[in-house]
């Protein structure tokens, strides 16, 4: 059963009465070349937790070769991923309100978590599984283009934001496939793209994060303005760090790397 293939994906939902629903933002992965990159990326010692599998094109390869546990909403998906992927399981339920942490450490270690994000809660599911860093030992996540450029951003790019510099402070992040749209059925009308997120040894201190959300407040205004505005400090002392550090004090938050964030941190924690 190769479900990359339209005509045999749509004809497995057809037996079942079911379509893709635009109320779940379902658009389901048919891309061969996606599919590989995933399976590539996920070591074959790995055991898997799947979030959002969909009629299981992922998960069906998946299961096949390692423990996987998948989180699906639809519920009328059942008989289809229970013949698309009958070694895998399945639990049913809302991936923003299940216990993903002890679904995970009920998996043995290393474990992997993949999943296709669904539009519409891609933010929410990005902190959720930033929260879980320990658990996994690679996250493979397909996103939006636009998010994923946003994650990815570097230092000086208008597109960095807070969520730029809290998962680059946590993870080891490359891109590992492009999806464009025709990579779906049906196909969305904007593209995606899969990034590997590795955890980094060192993991940022625990202000860097609430501070982070107080630099960008208004990331077009400098950071001594929101930073003096957020913290409640003088500006002049924000700028007394901002100077010990060698940051010019025009400078703007999407200008800083992780490193100097968590510098600026420990000024504001001193």
């Amino acid at each position: 059963m190769n479900l990359t293939d339209v005509a045999v994906l749509r004809a497995l939902l057809d037996e079942h009465g079911l379509h893709a629903s635009k109320r779940h933002g379902q658009h389901f992965l048919t891309s061969q070349a996606v599919v590989e990159a995933i399976l590539a990326a996920c070591p074959p010692e790995a055991s898997v937790l799947e979030v959002g599998p969909g009629p299981g094109v992922l998960t069906r390869p998946l299961s096949q070769s390692r423990r996987t546990t998948a989180v699906e909403f639809d519920e009328r998906l059942r008989p289809v991923l229970a013949a698309s992927a009958p070694e895998a399981e399945v639990v049913w339920g809302d991936a923003l309100k299940v216990d993903l942490p002890s679904l995970a450490e009920g998996l043995p270690a290393p474990r992997v978590l993949v999943s296709n994000m669904p539009y519409n809660i891609t933010g929410p599911l990005l902190v959720r599984f930033a929260d879980m860093t320990g658990l996994f030992a690679r996250q493979i996540l397909m996103m939006q283009r636009e998010v994923a450029d946003k994650v990815l951003a570097s230092p000086g790019d208008r597109k960095r934001g807070a969520l730029s510099v809290d998962l680059q402070s946590r993870f080891a992040i490359r891109k590992i496939a492009d999806a464009p749209g025709g990579a779906f059925w049906p196909p969305p009308k904007v593209d995606s793209m899969v990034l590997l997120f590795e955890p980094l040894p060192v993991q940022p201190h625990p202000g860097l994060k609430p501070l982070l959300r107080v630099g960008f407040a208004q990331p077009r205004k400098t950071l001594a303005n929101n930073l003096a505005t957020g913290l409640g400090r003088p500006r002049l002392q924000v700028l007394g760090w901002l100077e010990s550090l060698g940051l010019a004090p025009d400078v703007r938050p999407a200008a800083l790397d992780a490193a100097q964030w968590d510098r600026v941190r420990a000024c504001a924690d001193a």
